[in-house]
């Protein structure tokens, strides 16, 4: 393979979260990966630190070119340069966008379980969450759409955070699903606003459909927020962007993320995404193809030597999703043992709500090698657990 899927950047000492651990233990958590960004994009920064002088940028053409070519090239849909507005990351985007779009009280509605994140985005701002629970069938999560329209005609609901594709379940979306859920919030009046962070992160079936692609008036009342940091484990650049198609809207988006001050990039942001997006395409199908082994080894092991637990997962992101209702309905008090017994760090389910207590979600962004550890942790501390 031309690219490094192998090596383990040692990040202990360097101010990452993720690596901030004792010595025997394994963190396979937080969802950033443990591969090495794309050596085009290192190239980039390096040019840029080699200038010598950073003062004040703000992002042009050539940045939006990029976003657009990408998204045409890799998901068959083109968004308008002039729908585009940068932003220093889709959590700050999301908080800033609830607090413009919709007012203090008002519900802002989601399908739990789904990314932590969005809560304190929700209720540190004064709104209520208010979730069309997914249902799951012991298989695979499906939406209840009779809930979820009931939910978004109540006066209160302003708005729906829509994760496309989903975390943690890795559910990717149909056109037609993500079409309908655009019409319902067009039809109740409720701005649809899709984190499509893991979008580039579909392992294998039908691509993701961008909100921003939507057809029909449901077009005038969406919002898409991607970024390059999933893509290419660069979480740490600060740089995302804003899709809007209707003017008036995406005016709304843009004085909102400049009050709150997330508009404005760091010195690397704008060659970063660049280069991600310009020179980024080999790179991204090596990764899927690793994150592929990953999921294949991980599932395979599962059956064979803990077939008490049961990999769920969709098709998108490096979460897997485990189901362990068969050990707990705590998965807090798993993962807290696990860590004690056996040094792996995994989600507790519990965190996304929802019917989350019954599962672990576990990254597998990581040489297989890292892979095969997590597994056999995993598996000695269920043991343990189960005894």
């Amino acid at each position: 393979m031309k690219y490094d899927f192998v090596t383990v950047p040692n990040r202990k000492d360097t101010d990452s979260v993720k690596w901030d651990v004792k010595t025997n233990e394994l963190p396979m958590w937080i969802a950033d990966m443990d591969f090495k960004t794309a050596p085009e994009i290192m190239e980039a920064m390096k040019r840029k630190i080699e200038l010598g002088a950073f003062g004040y940028e703000w992002p042009g053409e050539d940045y939006f070119n990029a976003v657009a070519d990408w998204y045409e090239k890799e998901h068959n849909h083109r968004p308008k340069n002039e729908w585009m507005v940068f932003t220093t990351g889709v959590v700050p985007a999301i908080s800033s966008i609830v607090r413009r779009i919709s007012h203090i009280g008002d519900n802002v509605l989601v399908q739990e379980p789904v990314y932590n994140i969005f809560y304190n985005s929700i209720e540190n701002n004064g709104r209520h969450v208010l979730s069309s629970d997914l249902v799951f069938n012991g298989e695979s999560y499906q939406i209840d759409w009779k809930d979820l329209e009931e939910k978004l005609a109540l006066p209160l609901t302003t708005l729906m955070i829509f994760c496309n594709p989903h975390n943690p379940t890795g559910k990717v979306w149909t056109k037609d699903e993500v079409q309908k859920i655009a019409d319902l919030c067009y039809k109740h009046h409720v701005v649809l606003l899709s984190d499509e962070i893991h979008g580039d992160l579909i392992r294998k079936g039908n691509d993701y459909t961008p909100i921003f692609s939507v057809e029909g008036s449901a077009r005038n009342n969406v919002i898409s927020l991607v970024s390059p940091s999933k893509t290419f484990n660069v979480a740490a650049l600060h740089a995302a962007t804003a899709i809007v198609p209707n003017e008036n809207l995406r005016n709304m988006v843009n004085r909102g993320l400049n009050s709150d001050e997330v508009a404005e990039p760091n010195l690397l942001a704008i060659p970063g995404t660049i280069a991600a997006y310009e020179h980024g395409h080999e790179w991204r199908q090596c990764l899927l193809k690793q994150l592929n082994e990953n999921f294949d080894y991980t599932e395979k092991f599962i059956k064979r030597h803990i077939p008490q637990v049961k990999s769920v997962s969709g098709s998108a992101t490096y979460l897997i999703w485990l189901d362990v209702s068969e050990i707990t309905d705590d998965s807090q008090n798993l993962a807290d043992f696990l860590r004690k017994e056996t040094g792996l760090i995994v989600s507790a389910g519990s965190v996304y709500r929802g019917n989350g207590h019954d599962f672990l979600r576990m990254n597998l962004a990581c040489p297989l090698e890292m892979v095969k550890d997590g597994m056999n942790r995993l598996k000695n501390g269920i043991e343990k657990y189960s005894e």
